[in-house]
């Protein structure tokens, strides 16, 4: 019996012992230690820290428990890099995609939780183009802080001078265009608009995208027919038909000429107008929506949005932060903050946003156009080394072809061949 007593105390002692070793570490018997601040890197593009900060500060003061870091990086080749180091397991949290990137970075999206966007919702709050952008398979993988596309802008001065008046359909656009271009023995000296090329004009592509969505008839997935044979001949009739010539291939490049004061009509996108009034501040231009095809209203939508990484480990934080970009309250706080500090801000791209925009000279034109805004993958300055690059290539070839004397019926068939090949790499 008294053996049995002390190997029973020497095993509480021994117990003992273990208990104050080791219990402080288990948590059944401690609550565990509290964690520290989550951060979130995020990647931007064109935004300065002194832009995007007020935000960020605003968020982290709302959620003192999120750092964001934010890094702006560089367009150049962004979206294969981005891409890299996501599926590398090093990427962001947060980044910037552009609308028409997600067939190619689907598996590398986490889609939002239902808790915080639906599809139901998310199509009540953003314009239609960012459904059709973002949302695919019910699962939502992308939200905008703004919406941007094509507009036409139009030098005051050159229009009043020929009596003109700001075109609402394409008839009108022609015959004021005409009728502002100045020509000498050596060539064009004021034009009236950019169209025609695919060199010189910028947001060429666009151009192109927002006629063949305007053509009636036209079936994105076959382009071989007489409808956009009719957009190319009608695209580079600006350069080789005498009766409505206001473009040729040796002018300067169209963001430049218009700058000059020497283009009455150039079709850009909203970040465009910063660069015209740092160019020449002097320089008196307005924007209206993009002229139509009667019976039909149609607008060209090329923009970017906030996507979270399928790779990133705290997906629902990443997903609020988006949320709260995409705010009323984030959304004017960043528009407020660019008019300080380059004279425009993003357009909105909240419906409940529009009518704030829809008076003012140069932005009321793109929110406008929202309700009626359409994308495809024909987006200009993407730089992305895919679906839009390679596909204005095929388009590029079949321009200059047509410049170059080739029946448009004829440049379609090649072109149309390589836009299947491109639609069957990237989004089938």
């Amino acid at each position: 019996m008294k053996k049995i007593i002390i190997i029973v105390l020497s095993l509480s002692i021994v117990l003992g012992f273990l208990f104050w070793k080791f219990a402080p570490n288990i948590s059944l018997f401690n609550k565990p230690e509290p964690q520290g601040p989550i951060t979130l890197t995020y990647w931007g593009l064109w935004e300065d820290d002194n832009l995007i900060r007020p935000v960020l500060n605003e968020y982290q003061r709302q959620h003192p428990d999120i750092i964001i870091n934010y890094e702006k990086k560089s367009s150049l080749n962004y979206r294969t890099r981005v891409q890299a180091q996501i599926r590398e397991g090093v990427g962001p949290d947060v980044f910037r995609i552009h609308n028409s990137w997600v067939p190619m970075l689907q598996t590398d999206l986490a889609p939002a939780p239902a808790e915080l966007f639906t599809p139901v919702n998310y199509r009540n709050i953003f314009y239609p183009v960012a459904s059709d952008s973002f949302i695919k398979n019910n699962q939502i993988y992308g939200a905008s802080m703004g919406v941007d596309g094509l507009a036409l802008f139009y030098n005051e001065d050159m229009l009043n001078a020929v009596g003109g008046r700001v075109p609402k359909n394409w008839q009108e656009f022609t015959d004021s265009a005409v009728k502002m271009t100045v020509r000498d023995e050596s060539g064009i000296k004021t034009a009236g608009a950019a169209l025609g090329t695919a060199g010189n004009v910028d947001h060429w592509p666009d151009i192109l995208g927002l006629l063949l969505f305007q053509q009636p008839g036209v079936d994105l997935n076959n382009l071989a027919t007489p409808q956009v044979a009719e957009i190319l001949r009608f695209y580079t009739g600006f350069v080789i038909d005498p009766r409505k010539k206001t473009w040729d291939t040796n002018l300067p490049k169209s963001t430049e000429m218009f700058a000059q004061g020497r283009l009455g009509f150039y079709f850009a996108p909203a970040w465009r107008a910063y660069e015209l009034s740092v160019a020449n501040p002097a320089l008196k231009f307005k924007t209206v929506p993009v002229p139509q095809l009667s019976g039909s209203t149609v607008g060209w939508a090329s923009f970017w949005g906030e996507a979270v990484s399928a790779k990133s480990k705290k997906i629902l934080e990443a997903w609020k932060f988006v949320k709260f970009l995409t705010s009323a309250e984030a959304e004017k706080l960043t528009y407020q903050q660019a008019v300080q500090i380059r004279l425009f801000g993003e357009p909105y791209s909240l419906v409940s946003l529009n009518a704030e925009l829809l008076g003012d000279p140069v932005m009321g034109a793109f929110v406008a156009q929202g309700p009626v805004y359409k994308s495809w993958y024909l987006s200009s300055n993407t730089s992305d080394l895919g679906v839009n690059d390679e596909m204005i290539k095929n388009f590029e070839d079949g321009i200059n072809a047509v410049l170059a004397g080739t029946d448009p019926a004829v440049a379609l068939q090649t072109i149309n061949s390589g836009v299947k090949q491109v639609l069957d790499k990237y989004t089938k």
